[in-house]
Order: C-alpha cells, then sequence, then structure tokens
C-alpha cells in the first residue's frame, strides 16, 4: 500500500542539506494513519473513545541513504503479522527511481484510557491477517556490543511543554530522536566540539539505525531523563543505549547507531576528528 506518494522533500524538513531524523518518523506515522483508516480502524475513532491510537511499542529502522532536498519519496507500507491487539508493519522509503532510503520495522497496539492493550476488533484482526505479506528484512541494529572500556556517558533533561505533545497529550514520538540529538551535541560541546565547524561535505552524527522499545507513555507537563552510555566507537558508527526516563519510570530503552553522510544522503566514515570526542 502506497501511504505517501511521490512527495518531494520539503525545506522544512531538512537539518542541513539531508532530511531531519525526526521525519522519517512523521513520515511513519502519516503512513500508520493512512494504513489504520484503510483497514477499518482509524486513529479518530480510538481518539473519540480516548485511547492513544497505534502507540510504538518496538521500532526498528535502518536508512540506507539519507533523503535529500529535491528527492521525491514513496512510502510504501505492509502488514507483516498480526496478534489479538498488536499489528507489524514494514515501512519502505523510496526514491523516484525505485531505490529504498530507508527500511523500517514498527509494532504497534492501541492503548485503552486503562492503560491496557486494546483487542483489535475482529473485523480489523481478520483483514490485517489475510493483507500479511512474508518478508523478514534485516534493519536496524544487528549485532550486540560489549561495552568498551572509559566509553563516555552523558545525560540530558527536558520539560515536556505543549510543543512537544500530540493529541493524545502525550510526548510525541517524534519528538524523541531530537531529544536524544539534544544530549549528543551538548555532550560535544562539553567535549570542545562544536558541530556547526564540522558539518560542510560531511554530516556527522545522523541517525543510522536503532532499535527503540517503547515501555510507557510520557505524559505532559513530566520531565523527561535522556541517559545516553557510549558503546561502542568506529569510523562507520557510534552506537549509543538510549534510556528515556520520567517520574522513575523508565519510558524507552533502545541502541541507536549514528553515522556520517555526505551531502547527497550517502554514508561516508567519520573523520578522526569527529570520533575523538567519545574516545577514553
Amino acid at each position: 500500500m502506497k501511504t505517501i506518494r511521490d512527495t518531494r522533500v520539503r525545506f522544512g524538513e531538512l537539518a542541513g542539506p539531508l532530511v531531519h531524523g525526526s521525519v522519517l518518523f512523521d513520515w511513519q506515522l502519516i503512513s500508520t494513519q493512512e494504513v489504520a483508516a484503510a483497514f477499518g480502524y482509524p486513529f479518530e475513532e480510538i481518539l473519540a473513545e480516548d485511547g492513544i491510537p497505534y502507540a510504538p511499542v518496538v521500532v526498528d529502522t535502518t536508512v540506507h541513504r539519507y533523503p535529500a532536498l529535491g528527492d521525491e519519496i514513496t512510502v510504501e507500507t505492509v502488514p507483516i503479522d498480526v496478534g489479538r491487539s498488536s499489528v507489524e508493519l514494514l515501512y519502505e522509503v523510496f526514491d523516484a527511481d525505485g531505490e529504498c532510503l530507508v527500511t523500517a520495522q514498527m509494532t504497534h497496539v492501541t492503548i485503552s484510557p486503562s492503560g491496557g492493550a486494546c483487542p483489535l476488533p475482529e473485523h480489523v484482526r481478520s483483514a490485517f491477517a489475510d493483507a500479511c505479506v512474508e518478508r523478514d528484512p534485516e534493519v536496524g541494529p544487528t549485532t550486540e556490543t560489549v561495552r568498551g572500556p572509559n566509553l563516555p556517558s552523558y545525560v540530558k533533561s527536558v520539560p515536556i511543554r505543549s510543543p512537544y505533545i500530540e493529541g493524545a497529550e502525550l510526548a510525541y514520538f517524534e519528538e524523541y530522536p531530537r531529544f536524544a540529538g539534544i544530549a549528543l551535541e551538548e555532550f560535544l560541546a562539553k567535549q570542545g566540539t562544536r558541530l556547526g565547524e564540522l558539518t560542510g561535505e560531511k554530516q556527522p552524527y545522523r541517525l543510522r539505525e536503532w532499535e527503540w522499545e517503547f515501555q510507557s507513555p510520557v505524559q505532559f507537563e513530566t520531565e523527561l531523563r535522556v541517559e545516553c552510555d557510549v558503546r561502542s566507537v568506529d569510523r562507520e558508527t557510534i552506537r549509543v543505549a538510549h534510556e528515556f526516563t520520567s517520574d522513575e519510570e523508565t519510558n524507552i530503552r533502545g541502541i541507536s547507531e549514528y553515522g556520517c553522510f555526505d551531502r547527497t544522503g550517502v554514508p561516508v566514515p567519520f573523520d578522526d576528528e569527529m570520533i575523538a570526542p567519545f574516545e577514553p
């Protein structure tokens, strides 16, 4: 199912010459709403009953090439698994030449006002089951690493205010990569590395592969703490373990891998000065 058709990347979606990482989350959310409506269980129906529609539970994503200004993108979305209360969707972002730029796999659960998972209506579950395709892409971080010695950790706290919330009055999941990015930039600044002095032909510290598990929603007017532990560093990838907590409860736990890209969005190695702040 084509959930976004032939849409050109716009200036407002950019961070420098390439699409901002959070826009990839936004495209997924738009696509999820299109799928939900097509399968007869739209967001509007769930919100009218004070539910949280299609909340992400697990998100795995790989960026093969970052979309850039002028790229024309299409998002194709298909169900690959369905349970009593969950549906797993595969999202693929293609350019006008049919090259796959981004692959994402997400498990969604609708949350009731009491906080439990809502069972899918039987006709919806049946429709998803009939439409499921057999796909098992290699997406997200594929290897686990033991944390190297003397690698740094850093922390950032963010108050959740109205600009960060969505229709369910919870923190919008597009914002989480922004919070992680702010934490990373503040860490770099404390190490004497200013991102603006490094960007040019190379665009470092962009999300490349990630797997995040959403354990509980982040409420409006709470303080969100972003704890970051660097796991490994090499010329291709900086791997960071993230834990998002509020009110002493873990909301999100995951692994993010940051890469470096050229101005057309193709992955390239980090320079020495780009990885120096993370070395023991």
